[in-house]
């Protein structure tokens, strides 16, 4: 097989969760684009519709499947509604979390127990609800199914403001190497940790030239990074390209080793 080849993802089929925009959207293109028929998840009906519109355009099969992440039953109607309407699931692609910054002693219970349901606990059981379907697809063949996380650069660098965030990413990255040990030889387990990417998350932020150049100045690459840089990973390990890769953290962050947007969060 060639490496182009390896790409290839035609008569696969995907399930993205937080699909409807951003990096969700971005990746079920890609892999729409490399041949896969994708199941798009989120609770934004419309933008999913967006979505599998511009991928049914390609050729592919697209259904548009409503889910709250936060309701275990969603999420299993979910899955289980990929399965009867695409035959499958090879690859599952959780693009859910998000947390507001805020300083430390602000930061409550309540914000840091959402901070790990939103990041780490509802990606894990999303996963774990498609673990059977994965492994009946990958019909015994080491490495054909695959789980991509989407995590962040925050999971393993430092900055004031992000200890409910970062602390869930880094559990969510911990969470990928122990999943990698326990689905180990059939699923291959890896996530992509993004920088600061333009997503409507990063608008308010990216709007403003000078605190877009600050963000820009701190990136060694000098550069915002787009949807598409964390599709492109998404596909690599998504893939056979990545055939030999499990229980890795791939950053795409511009090759940032500290946070390029510390909050002016006061000494205390």
């Amino acid at each position: 097989m060639s490496v182009l080849a390896r790409y290839n993802m035609s008569g696969k089929v995907a399930l993205l969760s937080g699909a409807g925009r951003g990096i969700g959207a971005a990746s079920a293109l890609a892999l729409a684009e490399a041949g896969a028929d994708i199941a798009v998840m989120a609770r934004s009906v419309d933008q999913l519709e967006n979505v599998a519109a511009q991928a049914r355009a390609m050729g592919r099969r697209a259904i548009v499947v409503p889910c709250d992440a936060n309701n275990a039953e969603d999420v299993s109607a979910a899955v289980q509604r990929t399965v009867d309407e695409l035959g499958r699931i090879d690859t599952v692609i959780s693009v859910v979390g998000g947390s507001m910054p805020q300083p430390f002693m602000n930061t409550s219970d309540k914000d840091l127990r959402n901070a790990f349901e939103n990041n780490v606990i509802n990606g894990l059981r999303l996963v774990r609800e498609c673990v059977p379907h994965l492994l009946a697809a990958s019909n015994g063949v080491v490495g054909a199914s695959s789980v991509v996380m989407v995590s962040s650069a925050i999971g393993h660098v430092v900055g004031r403001g992000y200890v409910a965030y970062g602390s869930a990413k880094a559990a969510l990255d911990h969470a990928v190497e122990l999943m990698a040990a326990d689905l180990n030889p059939k699923i291959r387990v890896n996530a992509v940790a993004p920088g600061a990417i333009l997503t409507e998350a990063l608008e308010i932020v990216a709007s403003n030239p000078e605190l877009r150049a600050m963000i820009e100045n701190a990136t060694p690459l000098r550069r915002l990074g787009d949807p598409d840089d964390i599709a492109a990973a998404v596909l690599y390990l998504a893939s056979q390209a990545s055939s030999y890769v499990t229980g890795q953290i791939i950053a795409v962050d511009g090759g940032i080793t500290t946070t390029n947007f510390n909050f002016p969060i006061a000494d205390l």
